[in-house]
């Protein structure tokens, strides 16, 4: 896998009825490249992937590809704690031409063991080989851990499973995968206040969260790490550290949302069990928007749907 830099783990917008604003997202993804973002991830935890149907998840890889129009790589959220299930869902998901690579989070409620994820990610790897697979450690949502040595393991045994999305929040067990992965495997932090961090001990780049709001200036940041170019990047990093913290303030995605609102990009609407910020929270995240001069240049009123 040739990506580096930072990657966008977008949103799923939704109409105030809950259904798919499919023209919102085809305008988002126009806009997240036309800022200079480096990839796309489609369909992960960001996108509420946990309740989209079927013909949904489909349907929103489908648009991302189309409009990202191979202008960068496109990673298509694929996760199930059932293997068999997942296994039928990535071999539809193969179907789905424009797509680099599969992103695929630990089996999340059944906890299983290291040997059980190892034979779980096997499967997958195996099931839509050649098509590249991202493990994505994210265990604060799953409730299982994928440690250093099982994805050595599987990046060893499975030559397509090139890369790993690791939101862990341990920098230690990052710098443990970059240290002992093979050579060409690509780790992308998940945490977007730790990118920093991870870059200075080898990470490829970030995953992130935040560049759905500022995909400039995250990318910027990003590259300026990666180019040694820590000036910059530290006082990018300071800039938002607050909105690194505020798109958690609850659940993931309801404060990006809400921010994205009040930036004109997308309606807030979550879909349950998630419920959009109450109205004192709403306020403050609209007022850091502000602050940080993200309400400045909201889109023009159904402007950048190009050919959708």
């Amino acid at each position: 896998m040739e990506t580096t830099g930072c990657g966008t783990a977008l949103v799923t917008p939704f109409r105030a009825d809950s259904s798919l604003d499919e023209r919102a997202l085809f305008a988002l993804v126009n806009w997240q490249i036309d800022s200079g973002i480096d990839f796309l991830m489609a369909c992960g935890s960001t996108g509420e992937a946990a309740t989209l149907d079927e013909g949904e998840w489909l349907a929103v890889i489908q648009i991302v590809v189309e409009a990202a129009a191979g202008r960068v790589p496109v990673w298509a959220g694929c996760t199930h704690n059932s293997t068999r299930a997942l296994l039928k869902q990535a071999e539809k998901l193969a179907r789905v031409c424009g797509v680099d690579a599969v992103l695929s989070a630990n089996p999340y409620y059944n906890k299983p063991s290291q040997e059980g994820q190892y034979r779980h990610f096997k499967a997958l790897a195996t099931a839509i080989e050649p098509l590249p697979v991202v493990l994505y450690n994210v265990p604060g949502r799953t409730a299982a851990n994928l440690e250093p040595a099982t994805v050595v393991r599987l990046a060893e045994e499975c030559l397509n499973v090139v890369a790993i999305k690791e939101a862990s929040g341990r920098v230690s067990q990052i710098a443990e995968i970059v240290h002992t992965a093979p050579r060409g495997f690509k780790v992308f932090c998940g945490d977007d206040n730790l990118a920093l961090a991870a870059i200075g001990v080898g990470a490829h780049g970030l995953a992130s969260v935040a560049s759905n709001e500022i995909p400039a200036e995250l990318t910027r940041m990003i590259r300026a790490a990666l180019n040694n170019n820590w000036t910059v990047a530290r006082e990018l990093d300071r800039k938002y550290a607050r909105l690194f913290e505020a798109n958690f303030w609850e659940s993931n995605p309801g404060p990006v949302k809400t921010i994205l609102n009040a930036m004109g990009r997308c309606d807030a609407s979550v879909r349950l069990p998630l419920v959009g910020p109450e109205r004192g929270l709403r306020q403050k995240l609209e007022k850091l928007a502000g602050e940080l001069g993200l309400l400045r240049h909201a889109p023009a009123p159904d402007g950048d749907m190009r050919m959708f």
